[in-house]
């Protein structure tokens, strides 16, 4: 269960800038996920309510944004989310490459 260290670096980050704010406490968390990250959102979100206790995050709300895989053809330029991982241009037939959804990002923080 790799949303363990997920989670800690998540739990990091937010510690890092609390601090550099002059905040005593996060009241939410938010985060996208690319379908394609290989993070569990039910997994992130029970590691996560686990272990922020005595944290900064420890009453924050963890929000997430499940983000679809976007391709861009790399013949004819066309840009689409896709659905079921076909990874062809559905335009040209051409191959494309993922320019979202891949990811985990902090997209922002609410501290009081």
């Amino acid at each position: 269960m790799h949303e363990l260290s997920v989670v800690n670096s998540l739990i990091e980050l937010c510690e890092k800038n609390a601090k550099a704010n002059n905040a005593e406490k996060i009241t939410k968390v938010e985060v996208k996920i690319g379908k394609l990250s290989g993070i569990e959102p039910h997994f992130l979100k029970l590691t996560f309510d686990t272990f922020k206790d005595k944290t900064v995050c420890e009453n924050a709300e963890l929000v997430m944004d499940i983000q679809n895989v976007v391709v861009k053809c790399l013949s004819c330029g066309d840009e689409r989310a896709i659905e079921n991982n076909e990874f062809i241009c559905k335009a040209c037939g051409g191959e494309v490459k993922v320019i979202d959804g891949e990811e985990m990002i902090l997209m922002r923080l609410e501290m009081e």
